[in-house]
């Protein structure tokens, strides 16, 4: 690990059981979950839901902080629909992901340099670049 980063937030979060019938609980407690195969029936998630959800969420503050430095204003009914799929190839398993976005209101061209400034930024967007194949459209 890099010395020379700046902390801003620790996540924490204890998992048991895996995939099939486990469970996460985070260290504060927000987080408490059981997760169950993708596919199957029951109330529990899965790995790539948790990755969808964590990335458009994080996807959408970037495009926050772009547009604050573009000074423009995001509509209030902005929306990300992420879909992550898990794959299975001759190299074994693997991940590929996509993000639709709608911003209405917004003029297409700087909806697509809100969103390109947004994936240059974004931490989840920088730790799958080069790693998984990613779709991004502007809706």
């Amino acid at each position: 690990m890099s010395t020379n980063k700046k902390v801003l937030y620790t996540a924490q979060v204890h998992t048991t059981g895996g995939r099939d019938g486990g469970t996460s609980k985070s260290s504060d407690g927000r987080l408490d979950i059981k997760h169950s195969l993708p596919g199957t029936p029951g109330t529990g998630t899965n790995p790539e839901q948790l990755f969808a959800a964590g990335w458009s969420a994080c996807f959408e503050g970037a495009m926050g902080l772009a547009a604050k430095q573009m000074k423009i204003e995001l509509p209030a009914d902005r929306a990300i629909d992420a879909a992550v799929d898990l794959c299975l190839g001759d190299d074994g398993y693997s991940l590929q992901a996509r993000l639709n976005i709608s911003l209405p209101g917004v003029p297409r061209e700087v909806a697509e340099q809100v969103v390109a400034t947004a994936h240059q930024t974004c931490p989840y967007s920088k730790a799958i670049r080069d790693n998984v194949e990613v779709a991004i459209s502007v809706l």
